[in-house]
């Protein structure tokens, strides 16, 4: 007797100016199905995934969702990679009732507070806050203690929950702002930028950015010689393998937020062959060489799925997300349970500093002493080299 297929449907940028994030979490999802397929299957079914593009346009995504419930009648949706692909969803995925969980969408629920909604970004209860805690805790440790702040942002909407985070964060610390400035998206130059942060020399330079802009403000700083004491924050970006190689040793003294990293207390078992299953076909997928970032988080997203549709014996979804509100999950990146708003119950965000890169091969970041996780002390992995310049060798 044929048993029909367990589909689960969803997009995710897999062109535009997200695609190697988007391609990232494709192949991860893709592992996590070939893993449960050759192991007896979801509810004895074959597990299908039809994942759709959404060119990292976020005007294509609600259709797609329609397409996905309504034409290709998939059993259960999951939401895509961020804001861009999950937002645009949520009242489509509300009028419906469907649970809905996301990947590494942003605080898309603070608006909707929506009861169905889960995501694995691990930035806990108040993510604005999480994301850039431990940038600034690692600064108001520092002697003598940094006390002037520049931003300097993306002007776009995943700017603002950062951001405002940031201003928070930096005000516990008894760190005040001597600028505050935003550039186009578009910005390819940023040399103007750069010579009014050098009369303004602050001590430390905060950045919201997204990847190709990211790679342009980093080029920059080392290019005019700009050497607060402080340098990072909230940049998407630098988490990507392909980043990375492009700019290898200009990274050093940076320092960043990240999920995810090789270091021992990260480590078990099912990473370390969903990393090595991962880098082996990387390259042919066209996705992030190194996966740190985004595969183990999309991984264990699949792994939450599956284990609430086990436990409850069917894909019903008011069920799936009763059972997810209250449960703990068992996944690749550790044990996860969800709390207000349906992010984690507990933030676990890393901070992370560049050190010890001497070249743009890939190799280099898979050493241990080039991404030295500073924060938090529990998970550290090496200790920051202070001041910035002083990284930067």
């Amino acid at each position: 007797m044929h048993t029909p297929p367990l589909r689960i449907g969803y997009c995710l940028s897999l062109s535009g100016a997200l695609a190697s994030n988007g391609k990232t979490a494709r192949l991860a999802h893709q592992i996590w199905q070939e893993n449960v397929n050759a192991n007896g299957k979801l509810l004895g079914r074959p597990v299908e995934l039809v994942c759709l593009d959404d060119q990292t346009n976020p005007k294509l995504v609600a259709d797609l969702y329609q397409r996905l419930l309504d034409v290709e009648k998939v059993d259960v949706v999951v939401g895509g990679y961020g804001d861009n692909s999950v937002a645009p969803a949520m009242p489509l995925i509300m009028e419906r009732k469907r649970f809905f969980l996301g990947l590494m969408a942003l605080a898309v629920n603070a608006k909707f507070n929506y009861p169905q909604y889960f995501v694995m970004i691990p930035t806990g209860p108040h993510p604005h806050l999480a994301l850039t805690e431990g940038f600034f805790q690692i600064a108001g440790q520092q002697n003598p203690k940094p006390e002037t702040v520049a931003i300097l942002v993306a002007d776009a909407p995943f700017s603002q929950s950062p951001t405002q985070g940031a201003k928070d964060n930096l005000a516990r610390q008894g760190m005040r702002v001597v600028f505050e400035g935003k550039y186009p998206l578009s910005t390819t130059d940023f040399t103007p930028y750069m010579e009014d942060l050098k009369r303004i020399n602050p001590d430390v330079l905060f950045l919201c950015s997204y990847i190709n802009d990211s790679i342009g403000l980093v080029k920059a700083i080392n290019a005019a010689g700009l050497s607060p004491r402080l340098v990072g924050g909230a940049m998407i970006g630098p988490q990507n393998g392909v980043v990375k190689a492009e700019l290898g040793a200009l990274l050093n003294g940076l320092v960043n937020y990240d999920y995810w990293l090789p270091v021992p207390t990260l480590m078990n078992p099912q990473i370390q062959s969903l990393i090595t299953t991962y880098q082996s076909r990387a390259e042919k997928a066209g996705a992030d060489p190194l996966g740190y970032y985004v595969a183990p988080l999309a991984y264990a997203q699949m792994q939450v799925l599956e284990q609430a549709i086990r436990a409850v014996g069917s894909t019903d979804d008011a069920a799936l997300a009763d059972y997810t509100r209250k449960a703990t999950f068992e996944t690749v990146v550790g044990t996860v349970t969800f709390g207000e708003g349906g992010g984690w119950a507990q933030p676990r965000v890393l901070t992370v500093q560049f050190q010890n890169i001497e070249s743009n091969d890939i190799s280099e970041f898979k050493k241990l002493n080039t991404q030295a996780v500073i924060y938090p002390p529990a998970t550290a992995s090496g200790s920051v080299i202070y001041p910035y310049a002083k990284a930067r060798r």
